[in-house]
């Protein structure tokens, strides 16, 4: 028997404290004029002092498991992608795992930083098409204001805290894998496309590390490379992932990117000949929140009523690495 991951449930949580561009501007050599411009953000979260990545995992997760109608212990898989967890060890995940009454299975976290949620969804589907797990819980969490240098208008500016979470579930497909007459009209994960390149390993990292110097550090972006392999490798892994759907870009119902910088974003748009009503853009409230972004900006598309059963949803991402990857699920 063949499995497809079918969405069940999306939920995110953001932390209540919003820090606006003109908050930033009393402290940094900026305005609220020049960061919109530059990057259409206009506020970002930031975890309060104790709050933690797995608070906000917690917070996520409840809310995705509330909207599928299920419990923790209903869940078999937890994938947890963060680039700033808890502690250096244990995972992340496994903090989460016991927080929701999730009694069995397996928790474990994945590192892959703004493609990270991209990576896990990938790892999950692969988990439930094999038929290891049955009902996975895949996270983004982040609490990226705890690396920023907040002296540093380039970086500073650019991230903000939160979590999203999305309740996958195997179910046996209409027909054999590779038969049914159009398989892309299933519902469920359709394929996932990863890449990374570590040679330009040194364009985006932090500069801190337990093997490295024993402490956190900042993170540290040469931020106009960036953009341009950004939009480089994002429109190639979104060809990449129609293509091997048998789909065109006016096929995809929304598109919802990570939410790195809205030019990047307006480009993919433009690229796919998507209408921006059909775009997802939670940049301007959120700012970056790294492997929260994308599940986040599910959740709230979900919640308003835009991301209804059916409709065939594009997500994309790249970060530190360099890592990029695409996913295409019809809801």
């Amino acid at each position: 028997m063949n499995f497809r991951s079918h969405v069940l449930g999306c939920g995110g949580y953001l932390p209540e404290r919003i820090v606006t561009n003109d908050e930033l501007a009393k402290t940094l050599d900026t305005t609220d004029a020049w960061i919109r411009q530059r990057t259409g953000i206009r506020q970002r979260h930031v975890a309060a002092d104790g709050e933690l990545t797995s608070d906000l995992a917690v917070r996520a997760a409840e809310r995705a498991l509330a909207a599928a109608g299920l419990n923790g212990w209903d869940i078999d898989l937890l994938v947890l992608a963060t680039a700033t967890p808890d502690n250096t060890f244990p995972a992340t995940a496994t903090k989460v795992q016991a927080r929701i009454g999730m009694t069995g299975g397996a928790a474990f976290d994945l590192q892959a930083v703004c493609s990270g949620f991209i990576y896990a969804l990938a790892v999950a589907d692969s988990f439930l098409r094999t038929g290891q797990a049955k009902r996975a819980l895949v996270i983004g969490a982040e609490t990226f204001s705890r690396i920023l240098d907040w002296s540093d208008r380039g970086t500073c500016v650019l991230f903000g805290d939160g979590a999203g979470a999305l309740v996958l579930e195997a179910r046996p497909t209409n027909g054999h894998a590779g038969n049914s007459a159009r398989p892309n009209m299933e519902r469920g994960v359709l394929s996932t496309h990863l890449h990374s390149d570590g040679s330009n390993y040194g364009l985006l990292y932090v500069d801190g590390g337990p093997s490295l110097n024993g402490r956190a550090g900042h993170l540290r972006m040469e931020g106009k490379e960036i953009f341009r392999l950004a939009v480089e490798r994002l429109a190639a892994v979104v060809d990449e992932a129609l293509a091997a759907n048998g789909l065109n870009g006016t096929d995809i119902d929304w598109l919802v990117p990570h939410q790195a910088n809205k030019r990047i974003i307006d480009a993919m748009g433009r690229r796919l000949g998507l209408p921006a009503a059909k775009v997802v853009v939670t940049i301007d409230r959120h700012a970056n929140t790294s492997a929260a972004s994308v599940p986040l900006a599910l959740a709230e598309a979900t919640a308003d009523g835009r991301i209804k059963p059916g409709h065939l949803v594009l997500m994309e991402a790249m970060g530190g690495g360099l890592t990029w990857g695409a996913g295409l699920v019809r809801w």
